[in-house]
């Protein structure tokens, strides 16, 4: 977000009343306070503009080593150098600015000198508005278009971090040769910042392609490069990292151990990335030491570690609608909303209720990774149709949108306490209609005193009403069923079939089908469309992309039915549900088995295969291998090289592994440095422990990880199946044991003096 995205959120009026005197200074609004700003003050003072588009709304001015930013309007024919009265208010935002009343030309000059920045400056808001000058390299550069405007805009490098640049123009010839070349650009320094007002990187606003000048170009072009195998692009990669650790101080919210915990303080809440693992609680107040970042477009604080002070303050959480949680304003925050229950769904890693609220869906997840769904407790009861209120951690799927508009958003819950049912689904239902339908039915047969005819106008009108409503109940089992099938995980075509067969029965068996974005088409689609009239209906996303439409067909002579816009809705309300249960359904089941780091399973798949090896093997005679393997000092990789590398070291160890094994055996990765090998078809001790010769053997070459050549061992143990164990547990503990001497047999070779 740049200043003009600020300023488009400023109030259609700004108060009325004004100071006594105009502000007659830049130095005397720059040294207001948020506060005094926020009060409107009149304002008339002369400046130097040094950024202005006259096609925008971005207004730079300096006055000696102060600058301020200007919300004006298009068209006043502005160039850097211009002396100017600006009159108007001054208005709160990132820093005190102004938005003007009326610009006024006084003469031209020179633009005041740029002063040389680094990184460090810019980021810390040091020369904010003001005109500087910096080196760096491009690493992209583009041409984009925001309504009438279009700009180039570069990603740059400087030491010490990354920048941008928007260059009033639209000359595509100089991207090529500004593409990796080591420029020298001139600009007004502006921010980018989140929907809560956060500085989240910088953005110069330069005036013109003069402003960029090439020092060094590129070594060569990039159409010129080799072609670089896919697998092989990490090859280039190179960072040179010397972001400082800080250390924050907040009140626990969520807590997620070995992965993340969320910090508030007052108005201002924290994502903190770590893995810690130890015994905290909501309402904790603790010290994270961990590294700044952006992700997702939002502050973070990562590879965090956490300190607890021993003290407790309890937070209690905002109680917000969805209009207040889609800006995203509230991204982090501990927030208590309501919804009316859509769906409940339960996966391996996470529980999901889909709730609607004011014409919108939205998520709350209660996540229990690293847990057996088996040994969960049932999930709260929330019955489809209820009204609930949930409580937790708002969190922005999608990044934020300064600008305010609506972004698709979850709430994080911490515990089922977290959701309370508020109101019980409706009494209007299909099975009290048709109660009260015969009630009225009976009241009609009994008033016979009508006479003949007024009997037979009765009978006719309460058969109609009969027929409507089976007709309506027949439609609420079927939407029911579809409801418990896409619940149940039944196959999404099949879903979607059943979706254009209700459809289909709720406008008097019309064709109906399904165009699925994928290209896929479901349902009964008519031989002949051009002589048939066709409705459609856009099948939506929450966040994203259509998942695609929804048609329905009738003959060209007649009239759709008075329903078909509503019976088309219905239909694509729930293909939405569906397409997105199934999309999470999927994403969830792989997380759950494996691993997220080296793409290999994990724990909890291991000992699933395991369990199936033991059952096969008892069955039929047979044996199988179970090998464990650690790496030898990887702690020392950690601690002198970092986690990054340390974490690259883990996955070129896990393909050199993988590498080692035959089809149909298992690598998966226990936790930490330790993984283990399933060999499920052997013929004896011998086969398995040449396997395993081979996975140390894989170690003899040295590893490259992040430039830092690493040599690397690693100690592995055994077990055969049934010699060494029956169980699940005992093959492992065999295994983990005969490992462990391994190690230390190493280790005593090694402290043992030569001769």
């Amino acid at each position: 977000m740049t200043r003009s995205a600020a300023a488009l959120a400023i109030l259609l009026s700004v108060p009325a009343w004004a100071a006594p005197a105009p502000l007659t200074t830049l130095r005397a609004v720059h040294a207001l306070t948020a506060a005094e700003a926020s009060q409107g003050l009149q304002t008339a003072f002369e400046s130097t503009v040094i950024y202005y588009d006259d096609k925008g709304i971005d207004l730079f001015v300096q006055d000696g080593d102060l600058a301020l930013y200007v919300f004006t309007k298009a068209g006043l024919h502005l160039v850097p150098g211009d002396r100017v009265l600006i009159q108007g208010k001054t208005h709160q935002d990132f820093r005190p600015d102004v938005v003007s009343d009326e610009v006024i030309l006084l003469h031209h000059g020179p633009a005041p000198a740029p002063v040389d920045a680094t990184f460090a400056q810019l980021i810390r808001a040091e020369l904010d508005c003001r005109r500087v000058k910096v080196r760096a390299q491009v690493r992209s550069a583009d041409i984009v278009r925001d309504g009438d405007q279009t700009s180039i805009y570069l990603h740059l490098v400087m030491d010490g971090g990354y920048i941008a640049a928007s260059v009033v123009g639209a000359d595509a010839s100089v991207l090529n040769d500004w593409l990796d070349a080591t420029v020298e650009i001139t600009g007004a320094v502006a921010g980018k910042f989140d929907s809560k007002m956060q500085l989240t990187g910088i953005v110069l606003e330069v005036q013109g392609l003069p402003d960029v000048s090439i020092l060094n170009r590129a070594p060569a072009s990039p159409q010129s490069l080799p072609i670089t195998p896919m697998d092989a692009i990490l090859q280039g990669y190179d960072v040179h990292d010397k972001t400082q650790r800080v250390r924050v101080r907040g009140v626990i919210t969520y807590y997620q151990p070995g992965t993340a915990l969320v910090l508030q303080d007052g108005a201002k809440s924290l994502w903190v990335m770590t893995q810690f693992e130890g015994p905290l609680r909501i309402g904790d107040v603790v010290d994270a030491t961990g590294f700044p970042d952006v992700v997702n477009d939002y502050l973070t604080l990562g590879r965090s570690e956490i300190h607890p002070t021993h003290l407790q303050v309890p937070v209690l959480p905002l109680a917000v609608d969805w209009g207040q949680l889609a800006p995203g304003k509230h991204a982090f925050d501990l927030v208590s909303v309501e919804g009316r229950v859509l769906a409940a769904v339960r996966a391996a890693a996470q529980d999901e209720y889909i709730l609607e609220s004011e014409g919108h869906l939205f998520s709350a997840i209660y996540q229990h990774p690293d847990q057996d769904t088996a040994s969960l407790p049932p999930m709260k009861p929330a019955p489809i149709g209820s009204q609930v209120r949930v409580t937790g951690i708002c969190t922005l799927q999608y990044g934020s949108d300064p600008l305010g508009a609506p972004v698709a958003f979850e709430i994080l819950l911490r515990s089922f306490a977290d959701i309370s049912v508020i109101a019980r689904p409706s009494l209007l239902s299909v099975s009290n209609l048709v109660r009260l339908v015969s009630v009225l039915f009976l009241l009609v047969v009994a008033a016979g005193i009508w006479g003949w005819t007024m009997q037979r106008r009765a009978q006719r009108q309460t058969a109609a009403m009969a027929k409507r409503v089976e007709a309506e109940a027949i439609l609420e089992r079927r939407r029911s069923h579809i409801l418990e099938d896409i619940n149940a995980g039944r196959p999404l075509a099949e879903i979607l079939h059943q979706i254009t067969s209700l459809v289909s029965f709720n406008l008097n068996g019309a064709l109906c089908w399904c165009q699925i974005a994928d290209g896929a088409r479901l349902g009964s689609v008519p031989s002949a469309t051009e002589t048939q009239t066709i409705l459609r209906q856009e099948i939506p996303s929450r966040s994203g992309p259509l998942h695609g439409e929804l048609f329905a067909a009738f003959d060209a002579g007649a009239a759709p039915p008075a329903n078909a816009q509503d019976a088309l809705s219905m239909g694509a309300w729930l293909a939405t549900l569906a397409v997105e249960t199934r999309g999470l359904y999927s994403d969830l089941l792989h997380r759950s088995e494996f691993d997220l780091l080296t793409d290999i399973h994990n724990r909890f798949s291991l000992d699933k295969q395991l369990q199936i090896a033991i059952e096969e093997a008892h069955q039929q005679a047979r044996v199988f291998g179970l090998i464990y393997i650690d790496l030898d000092d990887f702690k020392q990789v950690n601690d002198r090289y970092g986690h990054q590398v340390g974490d690259q070291y883990l996955q070129e160890a896990a393909l050199r592994m993988k590498r080692q094994l035959r089809p149909g055996d298992m690598l998966a990765r226990l936790g930490g440095d330790e993984f283990a090998v399933l060999v499920p078809s052997v013929r004896g001790r011998a086969e398995v422990e040449e396997i395993a010769s081979r996975l140390e053997r894989s170690f003899s070459e040295p590893f490259a990880a992040d430039g830092h050549p690493l040599q690397g061992t690693a100690s592995v143990g055994i077990a055969l199946y049934p010699e060494d164990g029956a169980t699940r547990d005992t093959l492992l503990n065999v295994a983990d044991a005969a490992m462990y001497a391994a190690k230390q047999a190493k280790r005593t070779i090694a402290e043992t003096p030569a001769g």
